[in-house]
């Protein structure tokens, strides 16, 4: 076509589209970025079109219940436990509101899946499986420059879990892969305590790593570089959480899978709101768990004889915690106390004139009354104390034998047999294996689950000593009561509070710990002793919940708590008072189209 003939004709040419030429009503939107929790199909389409997802999701608008079930098809299917922590993962990243729903009714079932056990292979393969970020990565490297780095975080946190991977579980230094921990830890803060899930930070500080295989590997994806000094880890400590609370000043900072976790703990627990839950975390839950399992026995203080198999952080922890015990309840002196435990570890018991030179923290149950004898494996050890209890702590698995098991019995009405170590591979005994060689008579509870069995016509279920009882309530009570630091009391109001927690049918049916699917039930117990703790210590500073009774203080308690089914209804309320405001009267009128 010619110039001409195209000047000629275009302005007679009509358009291919049938635009029309009008103003379009502007409806109410939200003026902040959308989260995956907007995306939700059980959200009506007058809260879809606020929040500007409108035809983005399904048209249908569907229940939870529908939601529920199509999630757990989807996780059936699933062959592998890893595979399943990769569904869950994938959940929570997409609808954050359904994968709490969705944990909320089956706490039970899914917390295998995304802590302990699988959680372990999850840090393996960490660099393997790697797809999405999640939480914030801090190098050595970036040191000097952390206040800058922790600014691009674009959320208020109220808590963070940091761990520099050094000493994952029982399975060792896995480097930056320990991301799992954090991640795993911040999802259960929020599903068993309502801490908002945008309130959290995963953090792992990229320190290093021995790991030669990882080095070597070249999907690591970690600083390529042997772990730093004590004293270069130390300085870099200093700067993050000097930078972590300048941005948030009100932060709680949990400690985590450091392999050397006493210097930090000393080092900043005066100082910031702060605690370790390798080391204080699992002595509170222990002894929630000791406490119900001496009322059972009805043995004194006096004349109980505890062995640990583990001497390292976790075992020497949980064993302080147990002695504050004795001393608070039993009646005990501290060294009284402190004689009723026996520790053993790799060389065999702890004694002062074993010949070796004694890690610092094992000093304090060092034994000095074994008249020069040295007993080098457990099995003389339970010989030599006759032990009431058999704790273990020392990631080594089926070191609890069916000898020692048997012997236990033999010694006790009802031995209490407690094999904490994580994960399942590493438990020093199964359930079945202790219920078997003491003939059904143990009191007993493990780090790891364990299934229910029949034995002698009764169904039995295992108490699972899992710190989930008790650090989320640590959590949610320092940050409600915006306490300056985190106590030893406050530690020992969660174990206190825990043991108290169960219900009639629980202590009838002789448990140790309360049923895992009542744990937001148990949370609130234990955030009201952990405020209390507080308020007691002068560490509090939300002194208006002083005066309040127990009854309005879990009540506020209650309403703080994230609730995923809420999620909804809280959109669609904002959104009525945004559509009042604009109309003038307070309400939004009827056939509102938005």
């Amino acid at each position: 076509m010619s110039a001409a003939a195209a000047a000629t004709v275009t302005p007679t040419m009509k358009p291919h589209a049938n635009i029309k030429h009008h103003q379009h009503p502007v409806p109410p939107v939200r003026h902040t970025p959308n989260s995956s929790g907007d995306y939700d199909s059980s959200y009506p389409a007058n809260v879809r079109k606020y929040l500007r997802t409108y035809g983005m999701t399904p048209p249908g608008v569907e229940s939870f219940e529908v939601q529920s079930q199509r999630c757990l098809k989807l996780f059936e299917t699933k062959a592998t436990p890893l595979e399943k922590f990769q569904y869950l993962t994938q959940l929570r990243a997409t609808n954050v509101h359904l994968f709490y729903r969705l944990m909320a009714g089956n706490v039970k079932e899914l917390t295998p899946f995304i802590y302990t056990p699988t959680v372990g292979e999850a840090c393996q393969k960490w660099h393997q499986i790697y797809t999405q970020p999640e939480g914030m990565y801090l190098s050595f490297s970036d040191r000097g420059h952390l206040h800058t780095i922790i600014q691009n975080w674009p959320h208020n946190v109220e808590i963070t879990v940091v761990t520099d991977g050094s000493r994952i579980l029982g399975l060792g230094d896995l480097g930056i892969n320990g991301m799992g921990i954090p991640v795993g830890k911040l999802a259960l803060y929020t599903a068993c305590a309502g801490i908002r899930p945008e309130a959290t930070l995963p953090l792992t500080v990229d320190l290093g790593t021995n790991n030669q295989e990882l080095l070597n590997d070249p999907l690591y994806m970690g600083s390529r570089r042997p772990k730093v000094t004590a004293e270069e880890e130390k300085d870099f400590l200093d700067e993050m959480m000097a930078a972590l609370t300048e941005k948030w000043p009100g932060i709680v900072i949990q400690y985590e899978d450091f392999k050397n976790p006493f210097p930090s703990l000393d080092r900043y627990q005066h100082t910031y709101t702060m605690f370790n839950d390798d080391i204080q975390g699992t002595g509170a839950v222990i002894l929630g768990g000791f406490i119900n399992a001496c009322r059972s026995t009805q043995i004194p203080a006096s004349s109980q004889r505890a062995v640990f198999l583990g001497a390292g952080s976790a075992g020497v922890g949980v064993a302080k915690q147990l002695v504050e015990y004795f001393i608070k309840e039993g009646g005990l002196t501290e060294d009284e106390a402190r004689q009723r435990f026996w520790l053993v570890d790799s060389k065999g018991l702890v004694t002062n004139d074993r010949g070796d030179n004694l890690a610092e923290h094992k000093v304090y149950f060092s034994r000095t009354d074994n008249e020069g004898k040295q007993y080098r494996t457990l099995e003389e050890v339970v010989e030599y104390v006759k032990p009431t209890i058999l704790m273990g702590l020392s990631t080594i698995g089926g070191a609890f034998t069916p000898q020692i098991l048997t012997r236990m019995a033999e010694l006790n009405d009802h031995p209490v047999i407690f094999p904490l170590s994580n994960p399942s591979s590493k438990s020093e005994c199964t359930f079945e294996e202790a219920i078997k060689y003491t003939n059904g008579t143990c009191l007993f509870a493990s780090g790891s689950p364990f299934p229910s069995l029949e034995y002698g016509g009764r169904e039995l279920t295992p108490g699972q000593g899992n710190n989930m009882y008790v650090f989320p309530g640590i959590g949610l009570g320092a940050i409600l009561s915006k306490a300056v630091n985190v106590t030893q009391d406050m530690i020992y109001a969660s174990g206190d509070s825990l043991a108290g927690a169960l219900n009639e049918t629980e202590r009838k049916e002789g448990w140790m710990y309360p049923d895992i699917r009542r744990i937001r039930e148990v949370s609130v117990v234990v955030t009201r002793g952990v405020i209390r703790s507080a308020q007691k210590g002068g560490v509090d500073r939300e002194i208006a919940l002083r005066a309040l009774s127990d009854t309005e203080l879990d009540a506020y308690i209650l309403k703080r708590m994230y609730d995923p089914f809420k999620e909804g209804q809280l959109v669609e309320e904002e959104l009525r008072e945004l559509v009042g405001a604009v109309n003038g009267n307070g309400h939004a009128t009827n056939g509102t189209h938005l």
